[in-house]
């Protein structure tokens, strides 16, 4: 459920509006699929207890149609040979009535409901008597579960083009629903479009997005209506005149498409659904909220900033933010007390907060990343090539972790020149707020603040994910769910692990006590970490040896459930796993290291497994960015693409070609001889 619209769940008397491009095709017919879709939707509101009302457009383009085919059947050739004389609107509106209406009473007739209809006019809401008389009907009507169908009488309306002034109370029929929600109390108005809901540009063009929530201090200047409806009166334009005023008036407003057969019952459960305008719209999202383009192209701008600097200076901004960090502990650690409260998970220690800085501090001191040279080559006399590291541009970084992995994650994309936008876990939003707000006050002004982009909501993770041309590389660091997902989902290179399965190996020749000391750690330590030991493999040998007895015994004693593959589990007595792939990341193992003392087999182990880290009598638990000496890590990669194992500063980082010459041409390789003769490394200065 999106906690914005759960509101929405608790409406019980709706207007909806449904427009001429959802009642009609393309070529002016009756769309009765969707029209039929509709009235079922409507339907089952009816019988869960809503209170609904329909105020329907597509009347005059039923007609038109109509009358156009009536006056070919009567037309003779001559009168065909001169131009048609377009048809009268209010004929067109009187004739399409009566077809509309009678096509809504067979349809509900057949899903047992009754419908009424209204016919209204802007000069019939000028009677204070008739409105009173109208919320009165209406009123009898929905207690007795009638579905009443309005829709403006422009048969006999005397309003003209361009329907809009100060005189009007109504002027379409988008327009009458939204001053029938406010006369009859609703507690929605849903307005039904041929698109999913209001965006950006065109629908057609692929770089808009879909505005989910309308603010209209934001939005009014800045989107752009396209032509008015192709078969109605009305169109984008009047649906959001007609959304913004009913809002202001108290009653939410979603446009949505009616060309989906239940985005009505979406809606009220709650679900992400189209446009939402209300009038507290500007409380809970900010009016200068940067949308993702720009904030990906301001973290584009700030990291061509951030590359320009010397390696000192950017030395001293790490510094400064391990200094901002420690400065702030005690508002971090009160901000992480508020998620915790509200997540009751894991918070901080007082000494993470010393031991971040640490290690940003470490990453300060290594050695610069950006503009080594890692081979030089002349490749003809006075033509030297020189391949050297730089930055890869601007990540995205989704991680569903503790909060301390933002800084981790901030720290290194600093080191290595890179923009950098994150997304982290709701859970910690508020941890992740505050250590972003301090992070980036240390930036300076030389840079820009819009270095680290703070994406707040998972809308916009979609609309970035799109961003190929800006974004260079996207990180996702949490379940194999969230993985998948994003893979899915973008044509931007993805580095990230598919499942973190950890295997440890006993051989028949290990040492009992360090085997009992490292299945321990690789287990017990921090069970929810992804280098985690998910998987125990024992060489058969040890099947009926105390060693196994015991491994098991002290796995009990600690909480772990233990699942046995196919002959363990039934060797054992354990109960069968599912699966032999699958992270469990709890205490629970149906359980890639060896251990052993047969060095010969060691060394088969260690070249002939295929993982990202592979280790000789050591814990799993050392696969980590940190403890490898890396300064931090971003995540683990178990992609064989690029970076592999924790992905520290090198793999943030590709390669660019310098080639020095003094005038060489190709020409045909006339001119040119080549020597290929590599050259002794140089400090980049």
């Amino acid at each position: 459920m999106d906690p914005i619209r759960a509101f929405l769940i608790d409406v019980k008397r709706l207007i909806v509006k449904v427009g001429t491009a959802v009642v009609t095709r393309h070529d002016g017919r009756l769309a009765v699929g969707r029209l039929g879709a509709l009235c079922e939707q409507l339907k089952e509101l009816n019988s869960q207890g809503y209170e609904v009302v329909l105020v329907t457009s597509g009347a005059v383009g039923l007609g038109r149609q109509r009358l156009r085919y009536r006056k070919l059947v009567n037309s003779s050739l001559a009168d065909l040979q001169y131009p048609q004389v377009e048809l009268d609107g209010k004929a067109c509106a009187a004739v399409g009535q009566n077809s509309l209406m009678a096509l809504y009473d067979t349809l509900f007739s057949q899903l047992d409901v009754t419908s009424s209809q209204h016919l209204v006019t802007d000069s019939d809401f000028r009677n204070d008597s008739f409105r009173e008389q109208l919320s009165e009907t209406v009123k009898s009507l929905l207690a007795l579960k009638v579905i009443p169908v309005f829709n403006e009488n422009d048969a006999v309306s005397t309003r003209r083009a361009p329907y809009e002034d100060s005189s009007g109370i109504f002027w379409d029929n988008d327009s009458l629903a939204g001053l029938l929600a406010m006369e009859v109390k609703a507690d929605l108005l849903v307005l039904l479009s041929d698109v999913e809901g209001l965006y950006s540009g065109p629908p057609s063009d692929p770089n808009s997005k879909l505005i989910h929530t309308y603010i209209k201090e934001k939005h009014q200047a800045e989107i752009t209506f396209g032509d008015k409806s192709r078969l109605g009166r009305g169109g984008m334009t009047a649906k959001v005149d007609a959304a913004v005023c009913a809002a202001s008036s108290g009653i939410p407003v979603v446009i949505t498409s009616g060309y989906a057969t239940d985005n009505i019952i979406k809606l009220l459960q709650g679900k992400p659904v189209g446009t939402l305008f209300d009038k507290d719209a500007h409380l809970w999202t900010s009016v200068n909220e940067v949308d993702a383009r720009e904030m990906a192209v301001a973290a584009q701008e700030c990291s061509r900033r951030l590359q320009a600097m010397s390696s000192e200076d950017r030395r001293k901004l790490l510094l400064d933010v391990a200094d901002a960090l420690e400065a702030n502990e005690s508002l971090i650690l009160a901000e992480n007390e508020a998620d915790v409260a509200a997540a009751k998970a894991d918070g901080y220690e007082k000494a993470l907060i010393s031991r971040l800085a640490k290690s940003i501090r470490v990453l300060a001191d290594m050695e610069e990343p950006i503009g080594c040279i890692v081979k030089r080559t002349e490749l003809a006399d006075g033509l030297i090539l020189e391949k050297t590291s730089c930055p890869l541009g601007v990540l995205l970084i989704v991680f569903e972790s503790r909060p301390d992995a933002l800084v981790q994650i901030a720290s290194l994309a600093i080191r290595t020149g890179n923009g950098l936008l994150l997304k982290g876990g709701k859970e910690a939003r508020r941890s992740n707020a505050i250590l972003h707000k301090i992070i980036s006050s240390a930036i300076p002004d030389s840079v820009g603040d819009k270095l680290i982009g703070l994406i707040a909501s998972r809308e916009d993770i979609q609309d970035l994910l799109k961003l190929d041309d800006v974004i260079d590389l996207v990180i996702p660091r949490g379940s194999n769910s969230l993985v998948s997902q994003i893979k899915n989902s973008t044509k931007i290179p993805v580095l990230g692990h598919a499942d973190g399965v950890c295997h440890v190996y006993i051989d028949k020749s290990a040492n009992p006590d360090m085997a009992k000391k490292i299945v321990r750690d690789s287990k017990i330590d921090y069970p929810a970490a992804c280098n985690t030991m998910e998987t125990l493999l024992v060489h058969q040998d040890l099947s009926n040896n105390d060693l196994l007895k015991e491994l098991l015994a002290e796995l009990r004693r600690e909480g772990v459930t233990l699942y046995g593959g196919p002959r363990a589990s039934s060797l054992l007595n354990l109960p069968r796993a599912q699966s032999l792939h699958r992270e469990y990341s709890s205490l629970a193992s149906h359980t890639d290291c060896i251990v052993t003392e047969d060095h010969k087999v060691a060394e088969i182990f260690l070249h002939r497994v295929d993982s990202a880290a592979v280790f000789h009598n050591a814990s799993t638990r050392f696969c980590d960015g940190a403890r490898f000496g890396l300064g931090a890590e971003v995540g683990v990669s178990t992609s064989r693409v690029h970076a592999r194992g924790p992905v520290g500063v090198e793999g943030l980082l590709t390669t660019r070609w310098i080639l020095r010459g003094s005038g060489q041409v190709v020409d045909g390789d006339k001119g040119v001889t080549y020597s290929h003769k590599d050259l002794p490394l140089q400090t980049q200065i």
